[in-house]
């Protein structure tokens, strides 16, 4: 009994002293500043995870601050050696690579909705340009539309909010194969959005009866997440998750990706089972906690893999 309580006590010294080090060898450096990392394989990136101290340890320790990571593509490299990748380093370089793009897209949001409700309760709303190009650029009105009415900005309210980590990161997984997609690795598709333009990626069975649809492709993972974000913000086939975030922040209770999960059924043609997979992959991960995430107040650093 002594002993076991003996091992107990220690590892509960060597996560403290873990993370005292990690605070004694984190770079001291500006918001502003921004810090190049070039990888040459995953084990690059783990490396650099544990010279900042974000580590599964750390996570497990309660630390919930992130750093400001952003990565510049996805290699072919990755989807080479995935199958030989260890799967707990696998999932610790997908989601830390991942999650701290979804809370940077999510910290401009959270400004732009700060301001939206500021000028709505001073009335200001209309004599805002910010205002207006957020209500076209979240499609409440028109391109050439130079006002907004009371039911324009209820609909803006609804729509300029986050998307919980922990779903943002659930759906990232699954649609992308952990990042090893085709679409993944050739156009930074992380949420597999359709592209009916005509310039989106070419499944390799395509369905005619859905017309000519592909994969939409982006210069870099920042802007899938960007694109996804706005997608269930905007598209009229997530109205039902919009509604129900708008629900919970009414009656104060913090939206979270669980619940926001079960309001995607419309997301995939899998319907319910969908949801379920997403649950799964939370539940799993044990990814609910990341709905507590921040970003640390430093600078940036970008991952570019090596050629």
């Amino acid at each position: 009994m002594e002993i076991k309580v003996w091992k107990k006590t220690m590892r509960i010294v060597g996560t403290i002293l873990s993370i005292l080090f990690a605070a004694i060898i984190l770079p001291t450096c500006a918001k502003s500043d921004v810090r190049t990392v070039e990888t040459k394989s995953y084990r690059d990136v783990l490396e650099l995870f544990n010279e900042i101290g974000f580590t599964a340890e750390q996570w497990q320790a309660g630390i919930r601050e992130v750093p400001r990571i952003e990565i510049t593509r996805i290699p072919k490299r990755w989807q080479e050696q995935s199958p030989n990748i260890p799967i707990r380093d696998k999932k610790n370089v997908f989601f830390r690579l991942a999650g701290p793009g979804i809370l940077i897209e999510n910290e401009i949001i959270s400004a732009d909705r700060k301001h939206l409700l500021n000028t709505i309760k001073n009335n200001k709303a209309n004599n805002d340009q910010r205002i207006l190009q957020l209500a076209k650029k979240y499609k409440v009105i028109s391109e050439d539309s130079q006002t907004l009415n009371t039911t324009d900005l209820d609909i803006l309210k609804n729509r300029v909010d986050i998307i919980p980590l922990s779903l943002a990161l659930a759906q990232a997984a699954e649609e992308s194969g952990w990042g090893t997609s085709r679409f993944a690795i050739q156009g930074n598709s992380l949420f597999g959005q359709w592209d009916f333009s005509g310039n989106g990626m070419k499944p390799k069975r395509q369905r005619k009866e859905l017309g000519n649809y592909g994969i939409a492709k982006f210069d870099t993972p920042q802007k899938s997440v960007e694109a996804y974000i706005l997608n269930l913000n905007t598209n009229r086939a997530y109205k039902k998750l919009r509604d129900k975030r708008a629900s919970m922040r009414t009656n104060n209770i913090k939206p979270t990706g669980w619940e926001l999960a079960k309001a995607l059924d419309k997301y995939s043609e899998r319907g319910s089972q969908y949801v379920e997979s997403l649950h799964g992959i939370m539940r799993y991960n044990k990814l609910m906690s990341a709905d507590e995430a921040y970003l640390w107040n430093k600078g940036t650093i970008i991952v570019s893999p090596a050629p």
